[in-house]
């Protein structure tokens, strides 16, 4: 993005590094720290929200790990983040060879300086962002950092003190360390050709390449996440600046199937005897596909026939419990929780009631919730129409979803 200068036209960009496996935060489903959920979000989500929300920083390269493309794209989808101005890299084995990567991804359109920030960091404010831009210069870089406000000791390898570290003049670096573009992509260059990877931050190699770098005043809220605690605390931080507005959709689903010759009819996923059977290219549930769809409603991803088109030869004479079990899938990834389904079996016969207790054990099983929250119910059509006239069986699905719906107080 073009920045109004005193002279000229300035343009600066961000690397948000974040490949790394985050072992020190434990193991989670969520995948490692940066794709691991704080109020209801990935933490790389916030972290990009705040840089793209700085209309004088673009493009923003971010730099994820090989693995990590689906856990990625999954979170920009969850936040609702526009990803125009992102430009996507595959990080290498270090933070430091990542960091390379993704300023060579620069080249092409070099800006004049740019931000290189841990996406671990996602408390990063506007505030510090502009500060760390009125002090950019083109032959220095700029460091955000804190100074060093307890008393520090030094110890051997036993454990005994040695002596005690005059604080004066120290600082705990942050991110993003931000420098004049040209520069510090030399110096990691330089640094890359000599095999050096004992750096621990950008500012570190600025020095060893000679290119003087000034602290502004950091943020103590742009903490980074390293350990499982800094990841519980800063998901009640978040949560404490959250009101709850839990999002509830409702999705509708109507299937119909007709009889054929047979013996036996599939029904909530029982197998009850009958004269006929359904017509179908699957088992044809007519329960279970209407349910399907109702599911898939509440995230609005199409029908059943979208997902298991009946010209597919693998869903012939397929058990439609493998459906809603997708559909289940599909409202959970993206955080919803099942609060009720309410199927109605709309026929003459067979005889619902005696099955009724077996349906609602196999619905509360697929589903994932209490029997108390499956309801059954069957009716007829009073003989009019198709059902009326033993020609088939219509069901009716209403469904209740509870999303995360949390919006800033």
């Amino acid at each position: 993005m073009w920045q109004l200068g005193k002279a000229f036209l300035i343009r600066t960009a961000a690397v948000i590094v974040a490949a790394g496996r985050g072992e020190r935060a434990g193991q989670s489903t969520e995948g490692p720290k940066q794709y691991r959920r704080i109020g209801g979000q990935a933490v790389l989500a916030h972290t990009l929200r705040t840089f793209l929300a700085c209309e004088q920083i673009s493009p923003v390269v971010v730099v994820i790990h090989s693995d990590d493309h689906d856990l990625y794209h999954a979170a920009l989808q969850r936040a609702d983040i526009d990803a125009t101005r992102i430009r996507l890299v595959t990080g290498g084995p270090t933070r430091q060879e990542s960091t390379r990567l993704g300023l060579l991804a620069l080249c092409e359109d070099a800006p004049d300086y740019v931000m290189i920030h841990d996406g671990v960091r996602p408390f990063i404010t506007q505030d510090l962002l502009k500060r760390i831009m009125i002090a950019l210069h083109p032959q220095t870089g700029v460091l955000p950092a804190l100074a060093v406000s307890d008393t520090l000791k030094q110890a051997g390898g036993d454990a005994l003190v040695t002596k005690t570290v005059p604080r004066a003049g120290l600082f705990a670096a942050q991110t993003p360390q931000s420098f004049p573009f040209a520069p510090i992509l030399d110096a990691h260059n330089a640094a890359f050709a000599l095999g050096r990877t004992d750096f621990t931050d950008d500012a570190a190699i600025a020095e060893w390449q000679s290119i003087p770098v000034r602290v502004v005043e950091g943020s103590a809220d742009n903490t980074k996440i390293t350990w499982a605690k800094d990841i519980e605390m800063a998901d009640q931080r978040l949560r404490q600046d959250m009101v709850a507005f839990p999002d509830i959709r409702t999705g509708n689903g109507y299937d119909v199937h007709s009889f054929e010759e047979g013996d036996h009819v599939w029904l909530c996923g029982v197998k009850i005897p009958h004269t006929h059977k359904l017509n179908g290219h699957s088992d044809a549930d007519v329960a279970l596909h209407a349910l399907t769809d109702a599911l898939l409603a509440t995230r609005g991803a199409g029908d059943i026939g979208t997902h298991f088109p009946p010209s597919d030869p693998q869903w012939k004479g397929a058990a439609s419990r493998q459906f809603v079990e997708f559909a289940v899938k599909t409202v959970r990834e993206a955080g919803g929780r099942i609060a009720n389904a309410d199927i109605t079996l709309i026929a003459e016969e067979p005889k619902i009631g005696p099955h009724r207790e077996a349906m609602t054990a196999e619905l509360s099983d697929m589903l994932g919730v209490s029997a108390d929250r499956v309801s059954v119910k069957a009716t007829t059509n009073e003989k009019m129409g198709f059902v009326g006239r033993k020609e088939g069986i219509a069901s009716i699905v209403t469904v209740s979803v509870i999303y995360p719906g949390e919006v800033p107080a």
